[in-house]
């Protein structure tokens, strides 16, 4: 059995009653990450260290801003903190800030700040917090400590929640309340977890996919077809919001927050959308292995130091999580019965799909691969994945050199395109209406 978690987005039907309730806890989530933000901005100056989240909690557990909210959500926070910070510090472009601290100003008619508040800010529930009526579709969520008062009825908040018609909520594991800015309410999250038979593999091919900055992705079959996805879509997005958001002040921190959050929005629906459509590309192609390139070190020259990819190259490979990405193809194509192994890249780009010659020479510019050997001209990124796909830094019987002079390439010189549209997920580049962001 094959354990799928999914998250369903409910209303609040009995919002008015709960409200006030749940502004307080987003508050004092926002309260707790600006503490633990201090703390951890200390340790840094002090260390140049960045403290885990196992030390957050053994610094701030006795805290009264820990206290705000139930024990299991206020490790949450402490958990996002110390992955945003961790995010940061790997982060190799310069424009990249640390974590902020959560506040939000306000202006009187002339301009001038009058007072900064708290905002509201996502409180997660985890199962020790949760008690679930799926009889009547409420949960009780566990209040803070400092927000409880004495009757043991005021001790949890009774949130009543609908979801989309034909939606049944059975083994709920996690509740998020998310606060809507534009909607000036709250709304829950539901995580639920389902157990689905593990199904048998759609056949014994194996696919390869080759991750990168041009094109997102390239995926080469062992039928003799590849796809490529360039990462126009993201690469718009990385340039657009940045400029939007440094046009913000001060007076405008709410735009800011909102434009972060469609820009996170964004890139994760192309992730999904981009897993998705591999996975069921492969379904059709009777593949039942997912190679795809470990991009470990993928920062790094042979010395260990920190690879130059250019001004652009190196925002866009901060940008594009690949590792994020790789984790939602495994889950996809876990569903599926396929198998996503993470294979080598080493030496991949530069070697000779056909003929097994290694000569970094033969890449002569983006796109383009020629090999000396065999005459053989092709995609760049298709070559890699191609490679990939035969897993050429293992021993293989259908080794790269034993496939030469029989096989065509003129798959690999010509590739099927797919291109990202904000409605329509991917389509063939022919189809694709393109829009701005």
């Amino acid at each position: 059995m094959l354990e799928v978690h999914r998250t369903h987005r409910a209303t609040i039907r009995n919002h008015s009653q709960v409200a006030e309730s749940l502004d307080r806890h987003g508050w004092s989530a926002s309260k707790l990450w600006n503490v633990a933000n201090y703390y951890a901005r200390n340790v840094w100056d002090d260390t140049g260290e960045i403290p885990d989240h196992g030390r957050l909690k053994d610094e701030l557990k006795t805290h009264t801003n820990y206290k705000g909210l139930h024990s299991q959500s206020s490790q949450r926070v402490l958990e996002e903190l110390a992955e945003a910070f961790t995010s940061w510090y790997e982060s190799t472009d310069d424009r990249d800030n640390p974590p902020g601290y959560r506040k939000e100003n306000y202006y009187d008619d002339h301009g001038n700040r009058v007072h900064e508040e708290h905002p509201r800010s996502t409180v997660t529930w985890k199962q020790n917090g949760i008690k679930h009526d799926t009889t009547n579709n409420r949960v009780r969520l566990s209040k803070g400590a400092n927000h409880k008062e004495h009757p043991k009825a005021w001790e949890y908040i009774l949130v009543e929640y609908e979801t989309r018609p034909g939606v049944t909520i059975e083994n709920l594991q996690q509740v998020r309340a998310v606060y809507d800015r534009q909607k000036s309410r709250w709304e829950l999250h539901l995580v639920c977890v389902d157990e689905v038979e593990t199904p048998d593999a759609p056949g014994s091919e194996t696919a390869g996919v080759d991750l990168g900055i041009c094109n997102f992705a390239a995926v080469a079959y062992s039928t003799e077809e590849a796809d490529l996805y360039p990462g126009n879509r993201l690469k718009q997005d990385g340039y657009y919001f940045p400029k939007e958001i440094a046009k913000c002040d001060d007076s405008s921190g709410d735009r800011a927050t909102q434009l972060h959050h469609t820009w996170s929005e964004r890139r994760t629906h192309f992730f999904h959308s981009l897993a998705k459509h591999i996975v069921e590309r492969c379904v059709e192609k009777s593949v039942g292995q997912i190679n795809v390139g470990d991009l470990e070190g993928v920062r790094d020259d042979k010395n260990g130091d920190a690879k130059n990819w250019g001004r652009h190259g190196n925002l866009d490979l901060h940008g594009w999580a690949f590792n994020r990405f790789t984790s939602i193809l495994k889950y996809k194509a876990k569903v599926e019965g396929i198998e996503v192994v993470e294979v080598s890249e080493r030496d991949t780009s530069k070697t000779c799909c056909v003929c097994g010659r290694e000569d970094e020479s033969q890449r002569v510019e983006r796109g383009l691969y020629v090999c000396d050997a065999c005459d053989a001209a092709f995609n760049a990124d298709v070559n890699g994945a191609e490679n990939i796909r035969l897993d050429m830094n293992e021993s293989n019987s259908e080794s790269s050199a034993s496939l030469g002079g029989d096989r065509s390439t003129g798959w690999l010189a010509q590739p099927g395109v797919y291109l990202y549209d904000l409605s329509s997920g991917f389509q063939p580049q022919a189809q694709v209406v393109d829009c701005k962001p």
